[in-house]
């Protein structure tokens, strides 16, 4: 049996730290949010963000729009809130319904960009600078870490788009992983999913990872989420994969309470690099 990796006692500590570095500021950050649509999961995650913020004592602000909202809009809203000094933070929920993503998230100034996915960031990410990275990444790694488990040389294969698994290569190189991005639709998957030390699966397909896929003691880390019948399944078929795994996150409340967590650590670092 796998020993669960849960993502809520590491976040309340994140929280905890975090709230306790802000009582130590002159003036409070503030963390501005463009919602587009009426996406519940978008509104969900909003909340909790916003929920966080006020646990630790970030400002908050929503900036929501309708969903046939144009790029240019968009782009000049956040324009707007590059100046405004108030504001430490930036944040596009995504997905958006239909507008152009990487020109509206390349409008974010790189200080202010704490989801990480600005062009410039990720290029620092890559070479090994310490710049803002995205959230989701960052609290991969910090479930990684809390396993202890010694981890140079060690084989991590990532089930995703390119798009999301690119910045988590450098920052598994610096705990002396190798890593590589596998797509879901690649037909070698269970041979490559085999040779992981490390398997994390970000693709959103209910039970797709099954223990036939899966190293004997690998660590799993699960990102996806399905929301069924049965209630928000991850990529991971639990009942397979359990008995193999050594450590396994659970979902929900594996790597989601510490995306929000470092989102939390990336607007305190962003105060930080602006004063």
């Amino acid at each position: 049996m796998a020993q669960q990796l849960k993502g809520h006692p590491l976040a309340k500590s994140i929280r905890a730290r975090v709230a306790s570095q802000l009582n130590q500021l002159p003036t409070q950050p503030i963390l501005a949010v463009i919602l587009v649509g009426q996406d519940p999961a978008s509104h969900l995650y909003v909340n909790l963000k916003r929920q966080a913020c006020e646990e630790v004592g970030i400002g908050f602000e929503l900036f929501f729009y309708q969903e046939d909202v144009s790029t240019d809009v968009l782009k000049e809203a956040i324009q707007d809130l590059n100046v405004c000094e108030d504001v430490t933070g930036i944040l596009v929920q995504l997905p958006l319904p239909n507008q152009k993503t990487d020109e509206i998230i390349a409008q974010i100034d790189p200080q202010k960009d704490v989801d990480g996915f600005h062009p410039e960031n990720l290029r620092a990410l890559q070479e090994g600078k310490d710049n803002l990275a995205p959230a989701v990444a960052l609290g991969i790694i910090e479930l990684i870490k809390r396993t202890e488990e010694p981890l140079n040389g060690k084989q991590a294969v990532i089930v995703s788009s390119q798009i999301f698994g690119r910045p988590l290569l450098p920052l598994l190189k610096k705990m002396g992983c190798q890593a590589t991005i596998v797509s879901p639709k690649d037909p070698e998957l269970e041979r490559k999913t085999l040779t992981a030390d490390i398997l994390i699966s970000a693709v959103g397909k209910a039970g797709m990872i099954t223990g036939a896929m899966v190293k004997t003691h690998a660590m799993v880390i699960d990102v996806g989420t399905t929301r069924t019948d049965q209630g928000t399944l991850g990529d991971v078929d639990w009942k397979s994969v359990d008995p193999i795994a050594s450590w396994i996150t659970p979902v929900p409340g594996g790597v989601g309470p510490m995306t929000v967590a470092m989102l939390l650590e990336n607007v305190l670092k962003a105060y930080r690099i602006q004063n």
